[in-house]
């Protein structure tokens, strides 16, 4: 069984596919932790962000043990992530990884931006997950500040606003929902309830 799970920053979706990952005993795979390594990596090499082969290479290159999970999850990280994954030759180097990792025996979750648009098509389950844009800016700043991480509510807004008008209008796998994913808006769901929700559409799909 393949799950794709797809939204926009502080959606709720990694939570919600870790916690789907867990409760089906699958394999998951946060596909944004490539784009934001990739990120990182493009920074710390003093990279053009607009040079496309040199992004690409780094993308090859990407080492998946060695990736700083503290690192990547950066406010930085995540704009930079956001940048180099419009980058259709990036975009083209992590696709057959994600494939893969979506082929193995058994099935796996991956979620990400375009999983069940590009990555997976195919995939059993398809969940869309989103929350309104106020309340994700204020998840993805309260994360932050809690690591120490200095930014205002203000701020975050315009970057989450400026990040998704980016994931989704980019030219090459744009993010949006997948014509047959189900759509699950966690704006007011606790963690518990959006995960119990979650649940309940995989084994509705499991069942049809």
């Amino acid at each position: 069984m393949i799950i794709a799970v797809d939204g926009p920053l502080a959606s709720g979706k990694g939570t919600i596919a870790r916690a789907l990952a867990a409760h089906f005993g699958l394999p998951y795979l946060d596909t944004g932790s490539l784009y934001r390594a990739t990120g990182v990596a493009v920074l710390d090499g003093g990279i053009d962000p607009m040079d496309a082969e040199a992004c690409a290479r780094v993308a090859r290159s990407l080492d998946l043990t060695a990736i700083d999970e503290v690192r990547i999850r950066t406010a930085e990280a995540g704009a930079m992530a956001s940048r180099v994954g419009s980058i259709p030759e990036v975009r083209k180097a992590l696709f057959d990884l994600q494939r893969a990792f979506a082929e193995q025996p058994g099935g796996a979750i991956l979620d990400g931006r375009d999983i069940g648009t590009v990555i997976c098509p195919d995939a059993d389950v398809k969940l869309y997950v989103t929350a309104d844009t106020e309340t994700r800016a204020r998840r993805r700043w309260q994360e932050l500040n809690a690591r120490g991480e200095a930014i205002s509510l203000v701020e975050m807004l315009a970057q989450t606003r400026e990040r998704d008008h980016r994931d989704a209008g980019r030219s090459d796998a744009p993010m949006r929902p997948a014509d047959d994913s189900t759509l699950l808006d966690t704006s007011s769901l606790s963690i518990d309830a959006a995960v119990t929700d979650a649940v309940a559409i995989v084994e509705k799909r499991q069942k049809a």
